[in-house]
């Protein structure tokens, strides 16, 4: 049975057992502060568990793609090294909300793995949550017998609280699991040791191929337990683990989820799988990693320095390290493996292949630029590690490794991996501590301290009005207070209908404020946690009973409404100029900021600027009117010609933004003006490269638009003015910077006439030394470059020579010591420490070579007292 046979039996299994077979969501995570990657199948799910959603359908399964390199699920060291961790995979998933539990679950995992896939039972074990009398949580007797019915009880293992209670964080839902393991061992193994011996231990044939999560309790702030009001049922099987065990192999890396890649690798770079351990660890990490990084990529994560970007680049620059030293890849490599996994997941997850032209040419760039600094970075290290064992030493200093990685790009783990390839450790410590003095750039926010949420009314259901209305009659459904590092308090708030938009899908969160009893409360963000809306608070009411009116700023709501509709007609009007390649990659979109990210691979034209520009007023002024479509089928949607972004997850209705169906017809869940004229005007004021194959356009509408046309206006009426009103402006400014540049022309053959004249005092002065001709004298030069040209004339023409120059360059002191190089050798001098003594007597320091040395200084009138400490020197 082939992978993708594999996958779609599982969706077709629960789709029988009336499970609504739902969309991955994108695997990089929006809206969660506590999350950058998605980790686990039931993070969509999220806000169902939490109580902040209702939900659509008791029953799900889906394929998730995850990824785990941070955090608390941080598998990246172990990828590659056995055989089946990964970064990014799939987990097949069942839930019900609310709905059937334990034994259903149990059942039907036991029915789909033994009689659908026919794995063999004698090599399955269970294992079930023993209890926790610290926590006062009893044995979970319950799945046991369930589980005894179906399989032998000597194969139903105890399992700890580590590995049978699964906790979706510090805080939330949480409850017992039950694990299903298979052991893949050859008989005569299985014979020598059983398998239950080898359960949970890390062996790389006993495997955990799927979890069975009974989320029963509520973990609280104050780390107690309180059982949910609902119970539900979260399961998640590692695809790439499931093939191995259908397949026959005893690793995922052998399996046809890996193997087409794996094979091509090998092929490309001329070495045979399976003959050496080095290579073979080289081959699976590359074929790994890009996976992650394309589906990353395909999500609307590009590489970067920062959080969830600098997480893929690490990746992706440890799988460069590895073609480099390994497979002797020098130029960018990774990116070909693109085209095939497209391939693979064509039918799965059909972003990949819709992006596979942009996710190359983003690998590409990445790799060529690494490439770039890897060699010199591995240079440095292998001569460290020859310096280190010579001296018996076997620690890479804090120092070195924060310089390796802020000269040669290498992530802190990538140069710990190459020191334990040479038998060293890196201070950890020490490379923090240097991060400190220069700020991490990668480091996430500060962490808070959040309390539990306090209720003040019941109720779960958050009503939105902020389409249709300003203003509303509310109450405080609940809240909480946040705590920054510097124990600054802000206060987090749920109300109970809100027409305040919470940022997200790139427009900034709407402001303003709750009235009661005659005093207001400002509202001063709003933003969305999962889906929750969060009003953002500096001081909470008095009496947060009482009945509120909320009022949104209805100016800054327009003016950010304005700039929304305004990249919906830029998107159009750029496909329609540059081609349909053009994807948007990003947005923010505010009262006063609106910023566009696109998928383009050269810098726009003026021209192209020019007319994208056009065609967006032209829109404007035709006054198009919005048709909105709100709770549309997604079908529906897609069949209007709905452009969709990658990277973001839709259900199954949606809301559909046109401006004139032939032009904009996008999904969006922002605000936008009732007709494109309210836009007033469009100006776009910058366009730039923001990473690979991705540019920015920034641009201002209406209020912003206008100001900053009639700023341009003011200036060009200025400089006219300037110009005593020339017909013809710019040839005006021609002729002006023609003469510039001629009187530039002749005040530097002055300068070179008088530096020549000078020259020529210079030689006069020369005084013989015994064999040494001294030149020592204050002298006056227009700049700095004719100073050191001075030098090296004298130099040239005067034998033995030492110099000393005390000069005024336009009002500025310097120092300039010239020694001949014979003289430098045989009387030992060097004019860098020279000068360095020299220039104390100007308030100032240099240095330089041994011939030949220079020092500014600030104060010139001790120009004098130089001359008089290098005759006592000579």
């Amino acid at each position: 049975m082939d992978s993708k046979q594999i996958r779609q039996k599982f969706l077709e299994f629960f789709e029988e057992k009336t499970h609504q077979v739902v969309s991955s969501a994108p695997m990089v995570v929006k809206d969660d502060p506590t999350l950058m990657f998605t980790n686990a199948g039931m993070n969509q799910f999220k806000d169902i568990f939490l109580g902040n959603k209702t939900v659509d359908y008791k029953r799900a399964a889906d394929t998730q793609k995850c990824m785990r390199v941070s955090g608390k699920h941080n598998d990246l060291e172990e990828v590659g090294i056995d055989t089946y961790h990964h970064t990014m995979f799939e987990m097949l998933g069942n839930w019900s909300f609310g709905d059937y539990f334990k034994k259903e679950a149990i059942a039907w995992a036991w029915e789909l793995l033994t009689d659908v896939y026919q794995l063999p039972k004698e090599r399955l074990y269970v294992t079930i949550f023993e209890g926790d009398e610290k926590e006062g949580l009893a044995r979970d007797t319950e799945a046991y017998d369930f589980w005894k019915a179906l399989i032998a009880e000597d194969r139903i293992l105890n399992g700890n609280k580590k590995d049978n209670f699964w906790e979706m964080g510090e805080q939330g839902p949480c409850g017992p699991c039950s694990e299903i393991h298979i052991d893949l061992r050859s008989d005569e193994e299985i014979a020598k040791v059983a398998g239950k011996d080898l359960v949970n231990e890390d062996h790389p044939q006993v495997v955990e191929i799927w979890n069975l999560v009974f989320m029963q309790f509520n973990r609280m702030a104050d780390g107690s337990l309180i059982k949910l009001p609902a119970q539900h049922v979260d399961t998640g099987m590692g695809f790439e683990r499931l093939c191995m065990a259908l397949q026959g192999k005893t690793s995922n890396y052998d399996t046809d989820v890996f193997q087409p890649m794996i094979q091509f690798l090998a092929q490309k770079s001329g070495v045979e799988y399976g003959k050496e351990e080095k290579i073979d660890i080289a081959l699976r990490v590359i074929v790994d990693h890009v996976r992650a990084v394309s589906f990353a990529i395909a999500d609307g994560q590009l590489p970067s320095n920062n959080k969830a970007g600098y997480v893929i680049r690490r990746i992706l620059r440890r799988a460069v390290r590895y073609g480099y030293t390994f497979l002797d890849f020098k130029q960018p490599f990774i990116n070909t493996l693109v085209p095939l996994l497209c391939e693979q997941f064509d039918g799965v997850f059909p972003e990949l292949i819709a992006q596979q032209d942009f996710i190359i040419k983003v690998i590409m760039e990445e790799e060529s630029a690494f490439l770039r600094t890897l060699e010199t970075g591995l240079r440095k290290i292998d001569g460290l590690s020859e310096e280190l064992k010579a001296s018996k030493k076997d620690t890479l200093d804090g120092k070195t490794v924060f310089e390796l990685y802020d000269t040669f790009g290498f992530p802190v783990d990538l140069t710990a991996l190459i020191a334990r390839e040479n038998g060293l450790n890196i201070d950890e410590k020490g490379f923090e501590a240097e991060m400190k003095v220069q700020k991490d750039r990668s480091r996430n926010a500060a962490k808070t301290e959040t309390s539990d949420w306090t209720v003040v009314h019941e109720g779960e259901d958050v009503s939105f009005i902020g389409y249709d209305h300003l203003e509303a009659t509310t109450k405080i459904l609940r809240y909480r207070e946040v705590k920054d590092n510097k124990k600054k308090s802000m206060f987090q708030v749920v109300l109970e209908t809100t027409p305040f938009y919470a940022e997200s899908g790139g427009q900034a969160g709407d402001v303003g404020y709750i009235e009661a009893e005659g005093k207001k409360y400002s509202i001063i963000d709003t933003k969305k946690e999962n889906e929750l809306s969060i009003h953002i608070m500096k001081a909470l009411p008095e009496n947060p009973s009482a009945e509120f009116h909320a009022v949104v700023s209805a100016k800054k709501r327009q003016l950010s409404m304005n700039n929304h509709t305004a990249t919906h007609l830029l998107h159009s009007a750029l496909k329609s100029v540059l081609g349909d390649h053009v994807q948007q990659k990003g947005s923010f979109v505010s009262d006063s900021v609106l910023r566009f990210d696109f998928s383009h691979f050269s810098k726009m034209t003026d021209e192209e600027i020019a007319q994208v520009e056009e065609i967006v007023n032209q829109k404007i002024r035709e006054n198009i009117s919005l048709d909105e479509r709100r709770n549309l089928p997604i079908a529906e949607a897609q069949a209007l010609g709905a452009t969709a972004l990658f990277g973001e997850k839709y259900g199954d209705f949606v809301r559909v933004i046109t401006f004139d169906p032939a032009y904009s017809v996008e999904l969006c869940g922002g605000t936008h003006v009732s007709a494109t004229g309210q836009i007033g005007l469009f100006k776009i004021t910058a366009e730039s490269s923001v990473a690979a194959g991705v540019r920015r356009i920034e641009a201002l509408t209406a209020d912003g638009a206008e100001a900053y046309m009639n700023k341009a206006s003011n200036e060009l009426k200025a400089i006219k003015e300037a110009l005593k009103n020339p017909k013809d402006a710019i040839k005006a400014i021609e002729a002006l910077m023609n003469e510039r540049a001629a009187l530039a022309k002749e005040i530097e053959t002055l300068h070179a006439e008088k530096a020549q004249a000078l020259k020529g005092d210079l030689k006069a002065a020369v005084e013989a030394k015994g064999d040494i001709n001294v030149v020592i004298k204050k002298v006056s030069l227009p700049a700095a470059d004719q100073l050191k040209n001075l030098c090296f004339q004298m130099k040239n023409e005067i034998d033995n020579l030492f110099m000393v120059l005390a000069a005024d360059i336009a009002g500025k002191p310097q120092v300039a010591v010239m020694i001949s190089e014979n003289l430098v050798k045989e009387k030992d001098l060097h004019a860098g420490k020279m000068v360095k003594e020299l220039a104390k007597a100007i308030k100032g320091g240099g240095g330089g070579q041994p011939f030949f040395a220079t020092a500014g200084g600030k104060d010139i009138t001790g120009l004098d007292a130089v001359v008089e400490n290098a005759k006592a020197l000579i």
